[in-house]
C-alpha cells in the first residue's frame, strides 16, 4: 500500500510525498493480527519485493500452529528474506502474542506505555519554512533537521530561534570533512545535540579524522549500521548507531543490534522511516533499550491506515487495546487485485 504524506519531505536524497509499505494480516485461533514491513528503497528493496517474499515463504515459515509463537519468531529471525519481510511477520507475531493473551503486547513485554520524548523531523527547507514547520509541529520533545550543504547554518539558526528544545541533525551522507570542520563551531554555538551519518558510508577515513576535530559533535551512524556486525565496526569510528526495524528485520533483530550497541558503549537512537502507527508500535516495544527516541514517521501521514497511538507532552502513548494497541481504519488485507489502495 502507499502512504501519502501531509507535505513533501526533502532530504539530501531527494523529495518524497508518498512511501510504499507492506501490511500483512495473520489469522490463527480466532485472532487476526497485523504487522508492517517497510522496504529500504535506498538499498534497492521495494514493497513488491517484501510482499513477494511474504506471499511465497510466509505460510510455510509460520506453520499451521502458533502454540509456540516464540519458536515462529526464531524462524522469522533466521529467514533469508528482505529485512522488511521479516519485520512484517515479526510484527504480526508480536501483535498476535498480545491479542491471544488479551493484553497489550507492551504490557506482556514490560515496556512502559509512555515512551520518549520523541522528535519531529524537519526536511531540507529555507530558514523561514523551517521555522514555520517548528511552530506548526505536534507537541514533541525534540527536533531533527535534515541538512545537506553550506546553507545549513542559517536554517538551523532559524530553528533555534523558534524552539528551545533539543535539535539533532541528519545529513544522510551529504557532507564532506571540510564542511563538517567549518560548521562544527557554529553548530556547537547553536546547541546542536548530535549528527546522523554526516559522510558517505564508504568514507571511513573522514569519520576517523572528524574524531580529531576539537569540539566535534557526537556522530551516530544510520545508513552505515544495519546489523550486529556493523555495530562492531561502527564503534571504531562513531559514537552511536541508529536502529530501525526495517534495517534489522523486526523487533527481534533490532533488539540484538541495540543490545550489541549498548555492550559496546555506543549511544542508541531508535528510529523509523515514514511508517504507520502499526510499525511505530512495533518499534516502541524496544524503547527501554534506547537513549533517544526518533519515532515520528506516523506524524506525517495524510490518511493514517491505523489508529491508536497518542502524543502527550512530547511522549508517545501506546494504545491500550490487546496486541500492538492499534486498529486498522479499513479491512485488511486489501483486495489482492488492488494491492495499492
Amino acid at each position: 500500500m502507499s502512504l501519502r504524506l501531509t507535505e513533501t519531505v526533502r532530504s539530501s536524497r531527494g523529495e518524497i510525498d508518498s512511501v510504499d509499505t507492506c501490511v500483512v494480516a495473520l489469522a490463527h485461533g480466532g485472532v487476526v493480527a497485523y504487522g508492517e514491513g517497510t522496504p529500504v528503497e535506498y538499498d534497492g528493496v521495494t514493497a513488491e519485493d517484501v510482499a513477494r517474499a511474504i506471499e511465497s515463504g510466509g505460510p510455510d515459515l509460520l506453520g499451521h500452529d502458533l502454540g509456540d509463537p516464540r519458536a515462529a519468531l526464531d524462524r522469522v529471525e533466521r529467514w533469508d528474506a528482505p529485512a522488511g519481510a521479516r519485520m512484517a511477520l515479526d510484527g504480526a507475531l508480536h501483535d498476535w502474542i498480545g491479542k491471544a493473551a488479551r493484553r497489550p503486547t507492551w504490557n506482556v513485554l514490560g515496556t512502559p506505555r509512555e515512551i520518549g520524548p520523541t522528535v519531529y523531523t524537519i526536511g531540507i527547507a529555507s530558514p523561514g519554512e523551517a521555522a514555520r514547520a517548528v511552530r506548526d509541529a505536534p507537541p514533541v520533545g525534540a527536533f531533527k533537521v535534515k541538512v545537506g550543504g553550506s546553507d545549513d547554518i542559517e536554517v538551523l539558526a532559524a530553528v533555534r530561534r523558534a524552539t528551545p528544545l533539543p535539535i539533532r541533525i541528519d545529513a544522510n551522507e551529504a557532507w564532506d570533512l571540510d564542511l563538517a570542520r567549518a560548521l562544527t563551531p557554529r553548530l556547537r554555538a547553536l546547541g546542536i545535540q548530535l549528527i546522523e551519518q554526516p559522510f558517505p558510508r564508504a568514507a571511513i577515513d573522514d569519520y576517523h579524522r572528524y574524531r580529531e576535530v576539537p569540539g566535534r559533535l557526537p556522530v551516530v551512524l544510520d545508513e552505515g549500521c544495519t546489523d550486529v556486525a556493523s555495530v562492531h565496526a561502527a564503534g571504531r569510528h562513531s559514537d552511536g548507531v541508529v536502529v530501525k526495524l526495517c534495517k534489522a528485520g523486526g523487533v527481534r533483530g533490532a533488539r540484538r543490534v541495540m543490545e550489541a550497541a549498548r555492550r559496546a558503549g555506543l549511544t542508541v537512537l531508535l528510529s523509523c522511516m515514514c511508517e504507520s502507527e502499526l510499525a511505530i508500535s512495533q518499534a516502541a516495544l524496544l524503547a527501554p533499550l534506547a537513549d533517544h527516541i526518533d519515532l515520528d514517521g506516523h506524524l506525517y501521514l495524510r490518511e493514517p491506515p491505523f489508529r491508536g497511538l497518542g502524543l502527550e507532552d512530547g511522549r508517545i502513548v501506546l494504545g491500550k487495546a490487546p496486541g500492538l494497541g492499534v486498529t486498522p481504519r479499513a479491512a485488511f488485507p486489501p483486495d489482492p487485485d488492488r494491492r495499492r489502495p
